[in-house]
């Protein structure tokens, strides 16, 4: 019996090796992408490329409407965390093993910001541990009110306008500050999937987005029931869904 749980001991042993093995050679990985695009391009410059882009919009000239939804819906606790939230990765482990592949749905805003600025779109693990690096820096150099700003702006909305500057004047002809409620929910909730959720598409899957965006801000506390369950009354009435 001894012999037998030493044999098991061992097994353990070994397993724990080769993970941390695994487990190192990825962060290893994941850190020298990260390092190759700094090095290509300082983070510095690439705020500083974004910042000089055209329709580029200040924070305070936003829709408080649009940021509201934006936060809500894509990282609730934006101005708690440091960059990696880690009640959403729990949420990830949880859907990884119930759906047997990656869940990449617990980034943060930080962590997007990451992606669209320093790396790409690639859904791979090397990447994912490359962003984590990246989102440290950014967290690190830049205030969340910054990192706000410039997720906005670097945002993809469909229909070839990328950033809220151009996303709202293209869809509503309106500086993003104009936006009212029902356009900054509707704004709110298309990076998530552009190519799907974009006006010209004329899909009612872009006003359920924008439903789980209003019903997101409620449960959030930064818009008041009554007022976003009329206007989710109103979205199901016109669009018969």
């Amino acid at each position: 019996m001894r012999t037998f749980f030493k044999g098991i001991k061992k097994l353990i042993i070994f397993i724990l090796v080769i993970i941390i093995f695994v487990v190192g050679y990825f962060v290893k990985d994941g850190y020298d992408l990260y390092r190759a695009a700094i090095e290509e391009k300082s983070l510095d410059m690439r705020v500083k490329e974004l910042k000089e882009m055209d329709n580029y919009t200040k924070l305070e000239d936003i829709s408080k409407y649009y940021l509201d939804g934006l936060i809500a819906v894509e990282d609730k606790r934006f101005y708690e965390h440091n960059g990696i939230d880690p009640y959403a990765v729990g949420g990830a482990v949880v859907y990884t093993f119930q759906a047997q592949k990656i869940g990449f749905g617990a980034s943060t805003l930080s962590q997007q910001l990451a992606k669209n600025l320093v790396l790409d779109q690639r859904r791979k693990l090397v990447r994912k541990i490359a962003e984590i690096f990246a989102t440290i820096d950014i967290e690190k150099e830049y205030t969340k009110d910054e990192i706000l700003e410039m997720y906005a702006n670097i945002s993809y909305f469909g229909d070839g306008y990328y950033g809220i500057g151009n996303a709202s004047k293209g869809y509503f002809n309106k500086e993003p500050k104009e936006l009212d409620l029902n356009e900054a929910t509707l704004l709110a909730g298309l990076p998530n999937a552009p190519s799907v959720f974009q006006l010209s598409n004329n899909n009612d899957s872009t006003y359920k987005r924008q439903i789980v965006v209003i019903k997101a801000m409620i449960k959030n506390g930064t818009l008041d029931e009554e007022k976003g369950n009329e206007l989710i009354q109103k979205i199901k009435s016109e669009r018969g869904i």
